[in-house]
């Protein structure tokens, strides 16, 4: 059996960053990772994902973006290519190929099989991300048969879709896009509404991240326990690339909305009377992170806006949306489930989740020696960022490495 003092899960930005840190500290260490380098964004996104990011937020270690475009947006390929070089710049000892069958604890520290063999750690650090499991729900599951399911990691194109009209549930950043995508392909879509959080692409005439981050909004220490989870659940941004894309653009190109979809019986969906709160409450919302914006602004030095401010138009709300639909009778071909991710930890035999299967962590220490990465609102807003992961490599490193010193030297 191999032994080190630190297993890294997950060869993504963040096991590419936590590897960096630990390398730098002298701890001897391996990362595992089920396929290749950065697997997911190779596999499961659509043909013409972008990411969301702009380019200057991207960086990975030893490769900060120096292209003539930092305002501009990667596609798939260009950031893997990024990870691929940034794996070499880093040298990380990445076994590619190799899945975690367990994690569990034992009196030298923790005993990680997979179908390569058994290793023993002193420390283990998952960095798999939060993003390993599409959130389908329950109502799936009485959805007719013949309608096609698929999520953002299984959808490629619209050709690739059997034919009819498509039901998109979920407006967060893949709802929006891909029921665009979509529509615009000439297919009929519905998009059923959920909680979101609404933000424009551009404001004041500079994009909205680089102005969160500046005015700190982004970059904001972890809250009280009051508000953590909640925000830690909270939907993703509902941004695209290079443009604003929200309810009221989907609707100008003739994209349907309806409220959240609460079940489905006898092929019928049926849809919540909440649409009207929801889009109040998201506008409410965005608002708020414009005033923040602006305040900061007038005490910045120099003065980091060329243009005034300015609100935005409240999303237009049908007066009377419909609480039904015949999936059958309308000719619905296939379901999209844009409803949210979740982590994957079925390998971990270690009492440290909720009742409600979430894994309980402070700020990525889960329990002596055992640390997670890659979660939303880990440490901060940036955690679940490109360029987040290298933040909270440090601290999760430093922490780790100076356990270790502890037990070696007692």
């Amino acid at each position: 059996m191999e032994t080190f003092s630190t297993v890294v899960i997950g060869a993504g930005h963040s096991g590419l960053a936590m590897s960096e840190q630990l390398s730098g500290r002298g701890v001897d260490h391996v990362v595992l990772e089920r396929g290749a380098i950065a697997n997911s964004w190779r596999t499961k996104r659509w043909d013409s994902l972008k990411l969301l990011t702009p380019n200057w937020m991207n960086n990975l270690p030893g490769h900060a973006y120096d292209g003539g475009d930092p305002d501009g947006y990667m596609n798939m390929a260009e950031l893997v290519a990024r990870f691929d070089a940034s794996a070499e710049w880093v040298a990380a000892p990445v076994r590619a190929g190799v899945t975690v069958g367990s994690v569990s604890r034992n009196e030298d520290g923790f005993q990680v099989v997979t179908d390569h063999g058994t290793l023993q750690a002193k420390a283990v650090v998952m960095a798999n991300g939060g993003c390993a499991i599409p959130r389908v729900p329950e109502a799936a599951d009485a959805l007719p048969g013949r309608i096609a399911q698929v999520t953002p990691n299984t959808y490629k194109r619209p050709a690739a879709l059997p034919a009819g009209r498509v039901l998109v549930v979920g407006a967060s950043a893949s709802g929006v896009q891909l029921a665009r995508e979509i529509h615009q392909s000439g297919r009929p879509v519905t998009i059923a509404v959920g909680g979101h959080t609404r933000l424009p692409r551009q404001y004041r005439g500079r994009d909205i991240l680089l102005s969160m981050k500046q005015a700190g909004i982004l970059d904001s220490s972890q809250p009280g326990p009051d508000d953590i989870e909640r925000l830690r659940r909270a939907p993703s941004l509902q941004l695209t690339a290079g443009e604003t894309l929200d309810l009221n653009t989907l609707q100008a190109d003739g994209v349907e909305i309806t409220g959240r979809l609460a079940t489905i019986r006898d092929g019928t969906a049926h849809l919540s009377g909440s649409l009207a709160n929801l889009c109040a409450s998201a506008d409410l919302k965005l608002n708020r992170v414009l005033a923040a914006i602006d305040e900061w602004a007038a005490t910045a030095d120099p003065e980091p806006f060329l243009e005034p401010p300015e609100r935005f138009a409240s999303t237009n709300v049908p007066d009377a949306p419909r609480l039904t639909i015949d999936l059958n009778g309308e000719g619905f071909g296939a379901v999209l489930w844009a409803t949210g991710f979740r982590p994957d930890y079925s390998w971990l035999d270690l009492p440290v989740f909720d009742r409600k299967g979430r894994l309980i962590h402070d700020g990525g220490h889960v329990a002596p020696g055992l640390y997670v990465m890659g979660l939303p609102f880990m440490r901060a807003a940036t955690s679940t960022y490109i360029d987040g992961g290298a933040n909270d490599a440090a601290a999760l490193a430093a922490h780790l490495h100076t356990g270790l010193a502890a037990r070696n030297a007692a």
